[in-house]
């Protein structure tokens, strides 16, 4: 396998962390995010990177000269997109307009992240093929990112994923670290039933990426996690394998949140064809939250 130049996006934040994991050492990596310096104790190339910034995004191009960027980064408060448009678009479409126009100075593979909420939630769990149809002004401004890498003429990979959790460096909250702090406080905790999907641990998805840049994979990819459950099913699992009361998780339903932003129901990815073609095998929910306990990853 030879070495590439890899330029990663967004590597403060959980799913960056685990890119910066998974491809170094393998690879030459170069990590960038908005922050001043890198949140780990690692020793990582890092520099600042803002990507709604075009200049800044073409000069970090111009002089690292990546094969391949990786854009993690990204505006995902679904809540705060809706009141928030003008900033989420910056960061989610013109961001990514200003990576793929970088990125074909050299013809550098682009891979986008991009999500399961560029559709209605009506029938899923949905595959590359079927047609995206999102309520809501993220998943709006994602299903543009994808038509933006499209649009430039470059090598690309767009990754459609659901649901990260996980634990990192002054990571913000995910639902799995929300249900674990909560439940370990003893707090009484609302969990909706009608929202479904296949929540991938941020390393699987990590290494399910490293697996097609390795592999020199282009397209339309869908990279969720073994298990297609509801939310109230996630919490159960957190409490089993923690040995959290169930008692303190109540069942509700999504409309009694009233939250600003609408959210596809029947959500989640068929991950059939990237099984296929580049063997991507994630880890059943409960072995992740087994693996999490055996190694302390929270506490």
């Amino acid at each position: 396998m030879a070495r590439k130049r890899i330029l990663i996006t967004g590597t403060t934040g959980l799913l960056g962390q685990a890119l910066v994991k998974s491809l170094t050492g393998k690879h030459q990596v170069l990590a960038t995010g908005k922050q001043p310096q890198y949140p780990g104790n690692e020793v990582v190339d890092y520099q600042a990177l803002d990507i709604a910034n075009a200049e800044a995004c073409k000069r970090i191009t111009q002089e690292f000269a990546p094969d391949v960027i990786v854009n993690s980064a990204a505006f995902t408060h679904v809540d705060k997109c809706e009141s928030e448009r003008d900033a989420c678009w910056q960061v989610n479409v013109k961001g990514v307009e200003n990576l793929a126009r970088a990125a074909r100075r050299n013809m550098a593979q682009l891979v986008q992240l991009s999500t399961d909420y560029i559709f209605d939630g009506a029938n899923g769990p949905y595959g590359e093929e079927d047609s995206p149809r999102p309520l809501g002004y993220y998943g709006k401004s994602k299903l543009a990112a994808e038509n933006a890498v499209r649009a430039v003429g470059i090598p690309y990979a767009i990754v459609r994923t659901n649901v990260i959790f996980g634990a990192g460096e002054k990571v913000k909250n995910n639902f799995f670290l929300w249900l674990f702090k909560s439940l370990k406080a003893g707090q009484d905790i609302n969990v909706v039933t009608d929202q479904w999907n296949n929540p991938i641990d941020a390393l699987d998805l990590a290494m399910g990426i490293a697996g097609m840049i390795n592999q020199k994979r282009y397209g339309v990819y869908h990279l969720g996690g073994a298990d297609y459950l509801n939310r109230f099913q996630f919490a159960e699992a957190v409490a089993d394998v923690f040995g959290f009361s169930k008692e303190l998780i109540h069942p509700i339903t999504t409309d009694a949140l009233k939250q600003p932003a609408p959210r596809p129901l029947r959500g989640g990815l068929k991950i059939d064809k990237a099984k296929s073609d580049f063997g991507f095998n994630p880890r059943s929910l409960r072995e992740v939250l087994t693996f999490y306990k055996e190694m302390a990853i929270v506490e």
